[in-house]
């Protein structure tokens, strides 16, 4: 499943609606990219959505 390292973020769930407004099940997925973070002085690699991404490169 994917999940953002950084915010916890998962896929939501909703619904598609046609013309017709008939709904059917939909799931909604996250962006998520591998990115490689330091922690503790050590390199790690995470999955981590673009928005978290987007945040920490501009922290640096």
């Amino acid at each position: 499943m994917a999940k953002c390292y950084k915010c916890g973020k998962t896929p939501m769930f909703g619904q598609s609606r046609p013309f017709s407004l008939k709904a059917t099940k939909r799931r909604f997925s996250i962006n998520v990219q591998s990115a490689t973070v330091y922690e503790n002085g050590a390199k790690r690699r995470v999955k981590v959505c673009t928005r978290c991404l987007r945040t920490m490169s501009k922290a640096v």
